[in-house]
C-alpha cells in the first residue's frame, strides 16, 4: 500500500498513534484480538495513519480494507461488502450469499482464528445501520480470535448520531482502545513550510494545524493562504488542466470511489488525464478504482460541479450503473445518483429495491430512508401503493426507535385506506397501530384503534384482517391490566388464525393470550407462552423469540419467581445482542435492572440502570426506569445524587397515565422522601395512580402504593383481599412480612419489615440486613429507633467515605481511579497527587481487588458500568 506525499505529511507527530496500533497488533496476533478506534477531526490523518501503518515493512498480514459511503442513504453492510470482495473462502462466500450482519461477522471471526488478520473500517461516522451492528459483534467477538479491527471516524458527533450508542457501548469493553489525533503543532507547520513562500505563523493561525488543510495550502503554491478548505482545494485544481478538472467533476459524484469502467462511461474523451489528476495528488489509484485524497476535496469539488453538468454525469451514471460488468446492479447506488439525475421512473424502482435489500440486513434507518425517497417520486402511483410504501416506512421507522415518525407515517396510510373506501386495509392499518401507540404512552389512543379497527370490521365477512383486530384488542386489553378480556379477545383471535393457518400470526396471538394467562394465574400458567416460544424459535421468527422471552422474564419478575426470570433475561439478552435487536435489548435490561434491585444486588443493579440512562434512543420509557432505580439505589444507601435524578424522572411528561410506569415512579418517590425526611407532599403525588390501580382492581400495586403511603401518615380504605408481604406490612403483622419477604429472596424488604416493630431483636435483625445491604439511610433510621429504646450498643456502620459507592472505594481511591481513567501511569499519579510511588502502587492495588479487575483498563471499565466515573468523572464520596 503506497504512501502518498500529502500522507506523509499527515504522518508528522503520529509516533504515539503508530505505537498503540503495534500494541494492538501485538496482542491480536498472540490471539487476543483488539479493537482500535481511531477518532479526530475531518483532515486530521487518520486514514493516513492506518495506511502508513498497514504499509509498514514487516508487516507480513493480511488486510482487509472498507470504507463507508459518503452519501445520505449509505449503502447496507458498505464497509463490509468491499473488504469481503478482497476475502476468500468463508467471507466472501458469505458476502456473495447476502449473509446477515451475525453471519459476516462469523465468517470474519472464523477467519480471525485461523490467522492473524487486520480489518479497516474506514469513516465509520457514515456508516449504515448493519454496518454500525456488524461493528459491535466484532467488538464482542474478537477477543478470541487474531484480528485486529480499526475504525476510523470523526470525533465531531452530535448526541443522537448513530455511532454515539456504539462507542457508549465500546468504551466499556477491554478489548477495545481509543486513539485520539490532535492537529499539528506550531512548529510541526513551520517545519512543512519551511521550503514555501508563505508565513508559517499565519499558516498555522488560520488553518488550526489541520493536517489537510495545510497540505492543500502548500501544494497550491501560489503563496497565498485561503480562507477555507473548500477555496484551498478548488485552487489546487485550478493549477491543473481543463481535461483533468473535468475528470475530477466526474469523479467527484460518484463516492467513496470510482470504478475505472464506471470513469470511462462518465468521461469517456478525458481518460488521458488520469495520468495528471494521479501525479498532482488530487487523486489516488485502488484496486481497479481511483478516488480522491480526502472527502473534503472531493466535496469541495462535488459542489462546485456546474448544476446542468452535474445532472448529465449523474445521467450517464445510473445508465452505467445499470448495467455493471460484473454482478447485480447495486440498487442503493443507483437510487442516489436516479434521483440526483432527477430521473422520477429510475430513483422509486431502486429506492424501493434498495429499501427491501436494507430490511433484509437489519438495516431499518437506510430502509426507511430509502422509502421516503421512493414516497419522494411516488406521484404516480395509485393510492394503494402510496399506502403500502407508508406502512413499509413505518415499520422501518418504528425499528430505528423513530416512533413519533413510525405512527405518522402509518396513520397517513390508514387515512388513504380510508379515502379510498378500503374497509379491510384501514382495519388492518389501524390494529398495526396499537403497539406503536403503546410504546409511545398513548393508551387510549391504542385502546381506541383497537376497538375501532373491530368496530369497521364487523359487518364484513370474516378474514384475516379479522384475526389481527382480534389480537389488538386482546393487546390493549392486557396493556390496561385486564387479563380475563385479553384472554377471551386472544381466543377469538387464535382460533381464525389457526383456521387461515397464519403461522406469524399464530405465534404473536399466542404470545399475547399466554401472557394474560400467565399474569392472571402466575408463573405455573406459563404453558401457552412456552408453547409460542417454541414455535417461535422452529419457524426462526427472531423478533417473537424475543418477545415471548420478555414477557416469560417480565412476568415471573412480577411474582419474584426470579430463579425463572434470569435464565429468560440471560436468552433474550445474548438473542438480543446477537441481532442487533435493540429496542427488545433495552426492555429486557429494564427488567434485570428492576430484578437485581429487589434481589438486593445494587451494584449490578446501577451499572444496569447505567446503561438505561446513558441510552440516547428516542424511546422514553427505559431512561425513565434507568433513572428511578439510579435514584433509589443512592437514596437507599445514602449517597449524594439521588434527588436530581428523581426530579428528572419526574419531569418526563408522558401523554397518558399507565398503571406500572406510573406505580413505579409513584412508589419510588414515596419511598425516596421518607428515606430522606422531604416535605412533598406524597399523597397529593400518588393519588391519581393510586385511584387507577383501585379502578383497574390491580391487588398488587393497590397493596405497594397503599403502603407507601401508609408510611407517611395516609390511611386508604383498602380492598379485604389483599395478600402478599406489603398486604401484611399493612395489617401490622412485620414477623410474617418479613419471612415472606425472605422467602421471595428480597433481602431490604424484609430488612424493611423488621424495622417496623419495637421488639430489639427484631431491629437488631433490620439493622444487620441494612448494613450488609449497604442500605445507608435505612441503618441509621434504625439506630436511632434502638436507641431511643434504650440500647446502648449499637455498633457504627461503614465510614461514610467508603459507603457511598458500590465497590466501598475510599475518596483517595476515588481519585486514584479517576487519574487511572486519564490514562495516567503510577508515578505520573504519585506526582499529581504528591503521594510516594509506593502509596499509589498500594492504592491502585487496593482498586483492582475491590472492582475485581485484572488490570487497570478493566478497573475503569467496571467503574464505568458501576456509575463510579461520570463523562471522565470519578464520582466523589460525602
Amino acid at each position: 500500500m503506497a504512501i502518498t506525499a500529502a500522507e506523509r505529511v499527515c504522518l508528522l507527530e503520529r509516533d504515539d498513534a503508530l505505537a498503540s496500533l503495534r500494541r494492538a497488533l501485538a496482542a491480536s496476533a498472540s490471539g487476543s484480538g483488539r479493537v482500535v478506534l481511531v477518532a479526530g477531526e475531518a483532515g486530521v490523518g487518520k486514514t493516513a495513519v492506518v495506511r502508513a501503518f498497514c504499509a509498514e515493512p514487516g508487516l507480513d498480514i493480511r488486510v482487509l480494507w472498507g470504507a463507508c459511503d459518503a452519501l445520505f442513504t449509505p449503502r447496507p453492510l458498505g464497509p463490509f461488502l468491499e473488504l469481503a470482495a478482497d476475502a476468500n473462502g468463508e467471507i466472501g462466500a458469505a458476502s456473495n450469499a447476502g449473509a446477515a450482519p451475525h453471519e459476516l461477522v462469523k465468517a470474519l471471526v472464523d477467519a480471525g482464528e485461523r490467522s492473524p488478520t487486520v480489518i479497516v473500517l474506514e469513516d465509520v461516522h457514515w456508516a449504515d445501520e448493519a454496518s454500525l451492528d456488524a461493528l459491535r459483534l466484532l467488538a464482542r467477538k474478537v477477543e478470541r480470535s487474531s484480528l485486529l479491527v480499526i475504525a476510523t471516524f470523526r470525533d465531531d458527533l452530535d448526541r443522537m448520531h448513530p455511532l454515539r450508542i456504539v462507542l457508549g457501548e465500546l468504551a466499556t469493553r477491554p478489548t477495545v482502545s481509543r486513539v485520539a489525533l490532535e492537529p499539528l503543532s506550531k512548529a510541526s507547520v513551520a517545519e512543512l513550510a519551511a521550503a514555501a513562500d508563505v508565513d508559517a505563523r499565519e499558516l498555522h493561525r488560520q488553518t488550526g494545524g489541520n493536517p489537510f488543510f495545510v497540505t492543500e495550502v502548500l501544494a497550491a503554491g501560489n503563496g497565498e493562504i485561503p480562507g477555507t478548505v473548500r477555496d484551498a482545494v478548488l485552487a489546487r485544481a485550478a493549477s491543473l488542466s481543463a481535461p483533468a478538472r473535468a475528470l475530477l467533476d466526474a469523479v467527484s459524484i460518484a463516492p467513496p470511489r470510482v470504478e475505472l469502467w464506471l470513469l470511462d462511461a462518465l468521461a469517456p474523451n478525458e481518460a488521458d488525464a488520469l495520468e495528471e489528476c494521479l501525479g498532482s495528488g488530487m487523486l489516488r489509484a485502488s484496486a481497479g478504482s481511483v478516488e480522491f485524497g480526502h472527502e473534503l476535496a472531493r466535496r469541495a469539488v462535488e459542489d462546485s460541479v456546474e448544476p446542468r453538468r452535474g445532472v448529465g454525469l449523474h445521467r450517464l451514471a445510473v445508465a452505467a450503473l445499470a448495467r455493471p460488468p460484473a454482478g447485480a446492479p447495486d440498487a442503493a447506488r443507483l437510487a442516489h445518483h436516479a434521483e440526483a439525475a432527477d430521473e422520477a421512473e429510475p430513483a422509486l424502482r431502486y429506492a424501493i429495491a434498495a429499501a427491501e435489500r436494507s430490511e433484509a440486513l437489519g438495516a431499518h434507518r437506510e430502509a426507511a430512508a430509502q422509502y421516503a425517497r421512493a414516497l419522494r417520486f411516488a406521484d404516480g402511483l395509485s393510492d394503494e401503493e402510496r399506502a403500502s410504501l407508508l406502512e413499509r416506512q413505518s415499520d422501518s421507522l418504528y425499528n430505528t426507535d423513530e416512533q413519533v415518525q413510525a405512527i405518522a407515517a402509518l396513520k397517513l396510510a390508514i387515512e388513504i385506506h380510508r379515502r379510498a373506501g378500503d374497509v379491510r386495509a384501514e382495519a388492518a392499518g389501524l390494529a398495526r397501530l396499537v403497539p406503536y401507540l403503546y410504546c409511545r404512552g398513548l393508551l387510549p389512543d391504542a385502546a381506541e384503534a383497537a376497538t375501532s379497527a373491530v368496530a369497521l370490521l364487523k359487518p364484513l365477512p370474516t378474514g384475516p384482517e379479522h384475526s389481527a383486530a382480534y389480537q389488538a384488542m386482546a393487546r390493549s386489553r392486557l396493556i390496561e391490566n385486564d387479563p380475563e378480556d385479553a384472554i377471551s379477545w386472544g381466543r377469538r383471535a387464535l382460533r381464525l388464525a389457526e383456521e387461515l393457518d397464519q403461522t406469524a400470526a399464530i405465534v404473536d396471538i399466542s404470545i399475547t393470550l399466554g401472557s394474560a394467562e400467565m399474569l392472571r394465574e402466575g408463573p405455573q400458567a406459563r404453558a401457552t407462552l412456552e408453547k409460542a416460544l417454541g414455535l417461535a424459535r422452529r419457524h426462526g421468527l427472531h423478533a417473537q423469540v424475543v418477545r415471548a422471552l420478555h414477557n416469560l422474564a417480565s412476568i415471573a419478575a412480577q411474582y419474584r419467581s426470579y430463579d425463572l426470570t434470569e435464565p429468560w433475561l440471560a436468552e433474550g439478552l445474548e438473542l438480543c445482542n446477537e441481532l442487533e435487536l435493540d429496542l427488545w435489548r433495552l426492555a429486557l435490561l429494564q427488567i434485570r435492572a428492576c430484578s437485581e434491585l429487589e434481589r438486593g444486588r445494587w451494584a449490578d443493579s446501577a451499572a444496569t440502570a447505567k446503561l438505561l440512562v446513558d441510552e440516547p434512543r428516542d424511546s422514553p420509557e427505559p431512561r425513565l426506569m434507568g433513572l428511578l432505580v439510579l435514584a433509589l439505589v443512592r437514596a437507599r444507601r445514602a449517597d449524594p445524587g439521588a434527588r436530581p435524578l428523581l426530579d428528572e424522572a419526574l419531569a418526563k411528561e408522558f401523554p397518558a397515565m399507565e398503571l406500572d410506569r406510573d406505580s413505579a415512579v409513584a412508589c419510588v418517590l414515596a419511598e425516596i422522601v421518607w428515606l430522606e425526611r422531604h416535605a412533598d407532599d406524597v399523597r397529593e403525588a400518588t393519588q391519581p395512580v393510586f385511584d387507577l390501580a383501585v379502578l383497574r382492581r390491580s391487588a398488587s400495586w393497590i397493596a405497594r402504593i397503599g403502603y407507601w403511603r401508609r408510611k407517611h401518615g395516609i390511611v386508604d380504605e383498602l380492598p379485604s383481599d389483599l395478600i402478599g408481604p406489603y398486604a401484611l406490612q399493612l395489617a401490622g403483622d412485620w414477623e410474617a412480612a418479613a419471612a415472606a419477604w425472605a422467602a421471595l429472596g428480597c433481602p431490604y424488604e424484609e430488612a424493611l419489615a423488621l424495622s417496623e416493630t419495637d421488639d430489639e431483636r427484631g431491629l437488631r435483625a433490620a439493622l444487620d440486613r441494612a448494613r450488609q445491604l449497604g442500605a445507608g439511610a435505612l441503618s441509621a433510621q434504625v439506630s436511632r429507633r434502638l436507641r431511643e429504646l434504650g440500647v446502648r450498643d449499637v455498633a457504627r456502620g461503614p465510614r461514610a467515605s467508603t459507603k457511598t459507592n458500590a465497590a466501598a472505594l475510599t475518596a483517595r481511591e476515588l481519585e486514584v481511579l479517576h487519574l487511572l481513567g486519564d490514562g495516567l501511569r503510577n508515578a505520573a499519579i504519585a506526582e499529581r497527587l504528591f503521594l510516594s510511588s509506593r502509596t499509589v502502587d498500594h492504592h491502585v492495588a487496593a482498586i483492582l481487588r475491590k472492582l475485581e479487575a485484572g488490570n487497570r483498563g478493566e478497573a475503569v471499565a467496571r467503574a464505568a458500568r458501576l456509575g463510579l466515573i461520570e463523562n471522565g468523572q470519578a464520582v466523589a464520596p460525602t
